[in-house]
């Protein structure tokens, strides 16, 4: 037993070490690459030096933030989506599942499309708009406690309701929709330093909190019953992970729109790597969240010349499949 748990330890070790490895080649070579490609040794001089070339200005203003920032949202909506599948215990949970991220997108559209002028206040609102949806849709789903099912019915109901305002909003305004479609479809361009800071910020504290809920997430897996006799008051519980989540996943939306599938199929890629124990599986899903994330922004901007793939775009047409894949695969579970 001793032997399996060392040799469990040195896999999920090594596994770190490789996505390590592997989001600091894809960042370079994401610094690399665009409509002016430079070399390893160009980059390296233009990030040490102190003189104000055009390599170092494109380096460090417009592809080094761009990068952390993918790093950063990709490992904000793995642990986003890894918390919320511990709440449904449902592997087809995500930030999208509880009208998080429509809340986010309904606040900020209304402020593109009706108030323009408080821009600036795009992340605040998104940040409202995600906590009232939240807080509506558990309002909506408390009958003597929370249920996960009465949670994704509810979430149902609300992204349905917010969906059908965002749409009359837009057709109202179809001749201001520029900003909005670039929000709508998620997209990481044009971000820079104080995008950077501010979802270093809110990304840290989202990403804090959800490692020292890993104890709570483990429990909640195990059944309502077994947690209540562990001495753990589920639905208090299942409200505070629900609420971490909301907050990481408001701030994502708030600096890059609307990015779906990441929270969803990573954790899912990570349980098949290490397992479901949240102390190996959270930490797998922020660093592979993380590599994702940076695949798909850089092949977004790179695999059509002369034109750029919002990061949503393209983590649709992978995720869309792939969650095909993962009902396929457990309907038939079911049916064994």
């Amino acid at each position: 037993m001793e032997t399996k748990s060392k040799t469990s330890v040195i896999k999920t070790g090594a596994i770190w070490i490789i996505l390590v490895m592997l989001i600091a080649l894809v960042a370079l070579v994401a610094i690399n690459v665009g409509s002016a490609a430079y070399s390893v040794k160009q980059i390296v001089s233009a990030l040490f030096s102190s003189e104000k070339s055009t390599v170092k200005i494109v380096v460090m203003n417009l592809r080094l933030p761009r990068v952390i920032l993918a790093m950063l949202i990709g490992s904000s909506l793995s642990a986003s989506g890894a918390l919320l599948q511990s709440v449904m215990r449902n592997p087809l949970a995500d930030p999208g599942t509880i009208g998080v991220s429509a809340g986010a997108g309904t606040a900020a559209t209304t402020i593109l499309l009706l108030f323009p002028h408080m821009t600036n206040a795009v992340p605040l609102f998104a940040f409202g708009g995600a906590a009232l949806a939240c807080a509506l849709i558990y309002s909506l789903a408390w009958k003597g406690g929370v249920d996960p099912v009465r949670i994704i019915l509810s979430g149902v109901a609300v992204n349905s309701v917010l969906g059908a305002y965002n749409a009359l909003l837009q057709m109202l305004h179809s001749d201001s929709l520029e900003g909005v479609l670039a929000f709508m479809n998620g997209s990481l361009s044009g971000r820079n330093w104080t995008h950077v800071r501010i979802a270093i910020v809110y990304a840290g504290i989202g990403l804090v909190l959800s490692l020292l809920c890993i104890k709570h997430a483990n429990t909640l897996q195990l059944g309502d019953e077994v947690a209540s006799s562990l001495g753990v008051n589920v639905s208090k519980t299942r409200i505070v992970l629900s609420s971490i989540s909301a907050f990481l996943a408001a701030a994502t939306v708030s600096v890059a729109g609307m990015i779906g599938f990441v929270g969803l199929v990573v954790p899912h890629i990570s349980r098949m790597l290490v397992g479901s124990d949240y102390k190996k599986m959270l930490p797998t899903s922020l660093l592979l969240g993380s590599l994702v994330l940076l695949i798909a922004d850089t092949v977004g901007r790179t695999v059509v010349p002369g034109m750029e793939i919002p990061v949503g775009i393209v983590m649709s047409v992978v995720g869309g499949p792939f969650f095909l894949y993962m009902l396929r695969k457990k309907g038939k579970v079911s049916g064994h």
